[in-house]
């Protein structure tokens, strides 16, 4: 398998040691680096910010014998490239005298060109203005005898691969103005950044902030390489700290203060980038700038194998620490949207059906606190659980529990004789077909609703967005509601915050329910179980949902792939197979995404028609909002690929 098929490039940000003020010393560091088998497939590395010659030269970037020192170092690093592509930063004097601090673009033996600092700072440790002068007019060419012919300016991408990439250094992403904005707005997916960036207290969380925040406003990628402690003189101390974000996630970060050289690999993905920036509107009508010229050749490198690590479950937080707040803010956006829709229908009570399973309990929990925000007693949270047909005892006996722990108001209707007098009249065979099941879901939800109007309130509905995204749900019955509180939640994340509120939110008594209803396999019950199954347990429920449809954990991370990053099936299939490595083989994780591609199209006249509900996160499917598909949308093409995949 070739990675980089489905848009990934390999990068590197190294800092060697550093000889101040000897660029044959340096070069050597650096051709050594480049010669290490850990970069072997890396296609682009980058250096720090004068890395040549060593940031904290001074005065000696005047001596002639400095500048001609650094043009035979760049001279032997670049005859050293090859496909790869090398950033290595020098002084440089132009023919009219200035001397400017640039990064220079190597490949294939050949400079591609030369991009100068604009923004030098003059302030507290810096000096930068002695030396040098801004970059940001110059447009230069040289035609020189050993390193040929190349430009000097800032208006430079360069190709790596099928993407594009961009130059800035240093100072400039700290302008309130930086370059990279400009490049990414001319068509770099990537930005390089050559620094020296001293340590002080607190600073490695403000650089960390600036590159996070500098790839999500370009919606780019974006490599940092730092200056190494051996750049070290007088006051001032470096660290060597590198970093790579990715459209406002930070995916790598060195470790700092290792006197022998530190260095990052890492990936980009520039088909998602490009995905993010067709989908973001005020990225693709914000004015392009002209005058751009492109270096480099198409070379798409080979990548068999990737260091980056994809989430099995892209949707709930892998710290616990993080995801507690990201539970107690998901649940605030519910029950605050569940409120305010309370206030607009000046409903006096919220009328919900608990059967005791996951969703309808999320949505239990969700309703108590808008009841909170709103002052009102829980009294007035009307929990209905409607036993049927195919209702088993232990989850009937855990909606019971559920509601008496909270101080809800629970009402207990059977729908077994009105089902029943319903077929009866339709003629109905008796078997336990999809009519058996829907008409249970249907009578349900006219009870609801028609118990709201007696109770002047409002139907919360329970359906999560893995199970809209499925169409694992009845039109026109539990697809519908007054206001559905999950329907951006997937059913990974509606498990866990239910486990985090039973752990750090509930009472004992409520928590007890909680863990109960936890442990319940995942079950529509709309089919009876056989006598005596389970008498009363969790064995006694006879339908499981995930050996129907599949594992929730694999359509969740299909459907954040699909939905969020725009990534095709063969893709999605590629980064599974990393995901869930041990988990699930090929052949199951193929079967299910083709199941999973044939509902997500077949089912999407449900999502036209759906109710409102909050959105919490970047992944939605309202109508109204985020997913706009026409029902009758042809899948065929898309399982043709699935079905051809190895």
């Amino acid at each position: 398998m070739n990675y980089s098929d489905y848009g990934f490039i390999r990068l590197a940000a190294i800092a060697p040691p550093v000889a101040i003020g000897n660029p044959k010393r340096n070069a050597e560091h650096i051709v050594q680096a480049m010669q290490q088998n850990e970069y072997a497939d890396v296609s682009l590395m980058l250096f720090p910010e004068l890395s040549v010659s060593g940031y904290t030269c001074e005065d000696l970037f005047f001596n002639q014998s400095m500048i001609s020192q650094c043009e035979q170092a760049l001279s032997q690093i670049a005859r050293a490239t090859d496909e790869r592509i090398v950033v290595v930063g020098a002084p440089w004097r132009l023919s009219d005298g200035r001397l400017i601090n640039a990064g220079f673009v190597c490949q294939n033996g050949l400079i591609l060109g030369a991009v100068p600092k604009t923004s030098h700072p003059n302030y507290g440790e810096f000096y930068d203005k002695r030396w040098f002068v801004s970059g940001l007019d110059i447009d230069h060419c040289v035609d020189h005898p050993q390193l040929g012919q190349f430009v000097i300016a800032t208006d430079q991408l360069f190709l790596i691969g099928e993407s594009r990439f961009a130059v800035e250094i240093c100072e400039d992403l700290w302008h309130p103005s930086p370059p990279s904005m400009r490049h990414v707005r001319a068509g770099a997916e990537l930005i390089v950044n050559l620094s020296a960036s001293n340590e002080l207290v607190s600073k490695a969380n403000y650089r960390r902030d600036l590159i996070n925040m500098a790839s999500a406003q370009g919606v780019c990628a974006y490599l940092y390489a730092s200056s190494g402690p051996t750049e070290s003189t007088k006051d001032i101390v470096f660290g060597g700290h590198h970093l790579f974000a990715e459209n406002g996630v930070l995916l790598a970060q060195s470790e700092r203060f290792l006197l022998d050289g530190s260095s990052i690999v890492c990936e980009f993905d520039w088909q998602k980038l490009r995905h993010d920036r067709t989908r973001n509107s005020t990225f693709a009508n914000s004015e392009r700038p002209d005058g751009y010229r492109q270096y480099g050749k198409h070379q798409r490198p080979s990548l068999d194998a990737l260091r980056r690590t994809f989430d099995p479950k892209p949707f709930v937080p892998g710290n616990e620490e993080e995801f507690g707040e990201r539970a107690s803010e998901i649940l605030s956006i519910q029950s605050t949207g569940l409120a305010r829709r309370m206030m607009a229908a000046y409903s006096k009570s919220l009328v919900l059906g608990v059967s005791g399973g996951l969703d309808s309990t999320l949505a239990f929990l969700v309703c108590l606190d808008a009841l909170a925000l709103l002052k009102k007693d829980r009294s007035d949270l009307c929990a209905i659980t409607l036993p049927g047909p195919a209702t088993s005892d232990h989850t009937l006996a855990s909606a019971r529990m559920l509601a008496s722990s909270a101080g809800a108001n629970l009402k207990e209707v059977r729908i077994d004789a009105s089902v029943e007098q319903h077929l009866k009249d339709l003629s109905h065979s008796g078997e336990h077909d999809v009519v058996f099941e829907n008409a249970q879901a249907r009578e349900r939800t006219q009870i609801l609703f028609d118990l709201a109007n007696q109770m002047n309130g409002i139907v919360v509905g329970t359906g999560d967005l893995s199970e809209l995204a499925l169409g694992w749900c009845t039109y026109n019955a539990d697809q519908m509601s007054s206001y559905n509180v999950n329907a951006s939640v997937p059913k990974t994340l509606v498990i866990y915050l239910v486990r985090w509120y039973a752990l750090h939110r509930a009472d004992k008594d409520l928590s007890q329910a909680l863990l109960r209803i936890l442990d319940t396999p995942i079950s529509p019950e709309l089919v009876p179980a056989k006598a005596n199954a389970g008498d009363g347990d969790s064995d006694d429920v006879a339908q499981h949902t995930e050996s129907i449809i599949g594992p929730y954990e694999l359509h969740d991370f299909f459907i954040y792939h699909y939905l969020r990053n725009g990534f095709d099936a063969e893709k999605i299939y590629a980064l599974a197979q990393l995901a869930f490595a041990g988990k699930y083989d090929t052949a199951t994780i193929k079967r299910w995404l083709k199941l999973f591609f044939k509902r997500f199209y077949m089912h999407q006249f449900k999502r036209t028609t759906l109710p409102s509900g909050p959105k919490v996160g970047s992944v939605s499917l309202s109508p109204r909002g985020d997913w706009r598909m026409p029902d009758e949308a042809d899948v065929s093409a898309i399982l043709e690929q699935i079905d051809s995949l190895n």
